[in-house]
């Protein structure tokens, strides 16, 4: 039995599944129905999407953020939103931005917390295990690609004209729960992530030349003219090198160092942790759990904000950051 249903159209749609992923759901459920020794979990799943179902619909009884209202003389409109995204720093948006924005946001982790568990019940390998991965991958991409965006609208050396345009589309993100992939820059920074993914680091003498042909044969043309406006930039080739290789600026120089003073022909990633101790700077990345994609991003957006306040050499922004501030001004 089904146990959501599928959205509606409109601004206010009802925030629930896709098709693809409502059938995911269902066949995920009925596999677990028919194994009585999981009974109890699939119960347990049933429960968790129900709720899902409620937040959807709770969410969906708010106005369109796009729509105007008058309250005691004062407007508040999608301008006015927009204006706040631009001109206040993030930390200041809790609570000064609509109810149903952090609604929707909390919607994404939700979701991300339900199709998890779903994951963990299903034996791995099976198709229907790695379609429901896919999703969950998905997902993670969203939420850190608003992520990207709010660091952008944060960034001073950004012009307005390109913060009202990412603050735009974030609007539209959430007010109607488009898809990501309908709006390019997520689609292009969910490229970037998946590629990366898929293409661990091998280190080798650490130019990367390996690592970006790599990463490069699974991206389209965009990144290949991106790469080509950024030659010479330092700050991206830095930028570039840490997330390549999963090692910050300044481990990078240390092991460069090491290798240089010792004429090493190259090294691996046991040698690099044997020179760097045990407690890497940033998050170390494995294709079984998307929240280290998350906590990677976090971990080199941090060490950037860091380097900005000392200023201290190295990037001080993230790749991320970096790709999609060209993407916004083509």
């Amino acid at each position: 039995m089904p146990c959501v249903a599928a959205s509606g159209a409109g601004s206010n749609r009802d925030m629930f599944l896709t098709g693809h992923e409502i059938s995911l759901v269902d066949e995920a459920l009925a596999l677990l129905d028919a194994n009585a020794a999981l009974s109890n979990e699939a119960e347990l799943v049933k429960q968790r999407f129900d709720c899902l179902k409620v937040f959807g619909e709770a969410i969906s009884l708010y106005p369109s953020i796009r729509e105007s209202q008058i309250l005691r003389g004062y407007v508040r409109d999608e301008k006015h939103l927009i204006q706040a995204l631009v001109g206040l720093a993030p930390s200041s948006h809790l609570l000064r931005i609509p109810a149903r924005i952090q609604a929707v946001r909390s919607f994404y982790v939700t979701k991300f917390h339900s199709f998890s568990l779903l994951c963990k019940l299903l034996d791995p390998g099976i198709r229907l295990y790695e379609a429901v991965k896919t999703v969950l991958f998905s997902i993670m991409f969203t939420i850190m690609a608003e992520d990207v965006y709010f660091s952008c609208l944060d960034d001073l050396s950004i012009p307005e004209e390109i913060k009202i345009r990412l603050a735009d589309e974030l609007i539209s993100l959430w007010d109607s729960g488009t898809e990501p992939a309908m709006i390019q820059p997520f689609r292009f920074l969910e490229a970037l992530w998946t590629a990366r993914n898929d293409s661990p680091p091998s280190f080798g003498t650490l130019d990367g030349n390996s690592e970006l042909l790599r990463l490069s044969i699974d991206l389209e043309e965009d990144w290949h003219d991106f790469l080509l406006y950024q030659t010479g930039s330092e700050e991206t080739k830095w930028a570039l090198e840490e997330f390549l290789f999963g090692l910050s600026y300044e481990e990078l120089i240390s092991v460069r160092s090491r290798i240089k003073r010792f004429g090493i022909a190259a090294t691996d990633l046991n040698e690099i942790r044997i020179y760097l101790g045990s407690s890497p700077a940033y998050t170390v990345v494995n294709n079984t759990d998307p929240r280290l994609i998350h906590d990677f991003y976090m971990d080199r957006k941090d060490a950037a904000v860091f380097r900005k306040r000392l200023n201290s050499p190295g990037p001080r922004k993230t790749l991320e950051e970096i790709y999609l501030k060209y993407r916004m001004t083509l």
